[in-house]
């Protein structure tokens, strides 16, 4: 396992180094001139340049992702173009944000997947089943800006019952505790449904086939012709139906990610999608570069957390590790 864990994070690091150097050289092939974007108008050529080169934008690219990279390694992730503040504290106010949205939309996502996937496997071609199947196949298709927009129109517009955005309401800092606790629940619920039930059908398929194929088992076979009970056989084959969702994990954060770009844009929620579209928008490079070297970094983690819950959940998977190892 030792040298398991050390080999996937050495292969982690590579990716990691080779998606930010494609990343730096794109976001600066780009339109756009930052210098241009900062407000100060009618610039001459050599009032260009000292704003450029007090945005450290002077020298050749190699020479700005030299720069750039050497100041990573030593955590100093440069000063926003924009906002004009150090890069980590606009990190360190956004990135609580995205994963107080993203895994709770997760947790929805596995939940809602394990019960539609576990009532698609023991009741196949049933009127529910099949409506949760094209159910799931419809949400899934359609795009998450979408269904948010629609969110809001029908829950905060038209009936009134949610926040259309945000965090918190306006007047949360004089709430107290318990009541500031559930003003932020009552703006998490759309973003969450609208960002994790989307790929509820993804999840309860690898369920239902994983599930589908255990209860077709010998075993479970066996169990019943000793008369266990159904409630006691679909236990224990949950058991095994638990390394595709641990699989889903890895699979699943590229995903909620991703589409936290669009729901926090459209929910005006403050996290790293958000501070991501707008650092786009204003060309701010060390933003740009900072938020995709953090998602990076979250979906490896996420992905090696993936794959050493697999291995703890089937014994199978740690005896070949150890066969490997003893190799």
């Amino acid at each position: 396992m030792p040298r398991y864990l050390l080999r996937r994070l050495l292969h982690t690091g590579l990716l990691v180094l080779g998606l930010l150097t494609v990343v730096f050289f794109v976001v600066h092939a780009m339109p756009g001139d930052p210098a241009e974007m900062s407000g100060e108008q009618q610039l001459t050529g050599e009032g260009r340049q000292l704003v450029r080169q007090r945005m450290g934008l002077d020298g050749s690219l190699w020479e700005q992702y030299l720069r750039w990279l050497g100041g990573a390694v030593r955590g100093d992730l440069g000063v926003s173009l924009r906002q004009q503040r150090p890069v980590a504290d606009i990190l360190t106010e956004a990135i609580p944000n995205t994963l107080l949205l993203t895994v709770t939309a997760l947790v929805v996502e596995l939940s809602a997947g394990l019960l539609v996937g576990l009532l698609m496997a023991r009741h196949p071609g049933r009127r529910r089943t099949r409506l949760a199947n094209t159910s799931g196949l419809v949400l899934y298709s359609l795009p998450s800006f979408w269904l948010g927009l629609v969110a809001i129109m029908i829950f905060a517009r038209n009936l009134g019952w949610l926040p259309a955005g945000g965090m918190h309401a306006p007047d949360a800092a004089w709430l107290s505790p318990g009541a500031r606790f559930v003003d932020l629940l009552r703006h998490l619920i759309l973003p969450v449904l609208v960002l994790g039930l989307g790929n509820l059908a993804v999840s309860a398929r690898y369920v239902r086939a994983t599930l589908a194929r255990i209860l077709a088992s010998d075993w479970v076979l066996a169990a019943r012709a000793r008369g266990l009970g159904e409630g006691a056989i679909v236990r224990h084959a949950m058991r095994g139906a638990l390394l595709p969702v641990l699989t889903l994990v890895g699979l699943s954060l590229p995903g909620l990610l991703g589409g936290a770009v669009a729901v926090e844009e459209i929910f005006a929620w403050p996290g790293l999608g958000r501070i991501s579209v707008q650092a786009l928008l204003a060309r701010d490079y060390p933003v740009i570069m900072a938020v995709t070297a953090v998602v990076a970094v979250l979906v490896s983690l996420g992905s090696l957390l993936a794959d050493l819950g697999c291995r703890w959940a089937d014994p199978r998977l740690r005896l070949e590790a150890r066969g490997e190892e003893v190799r």
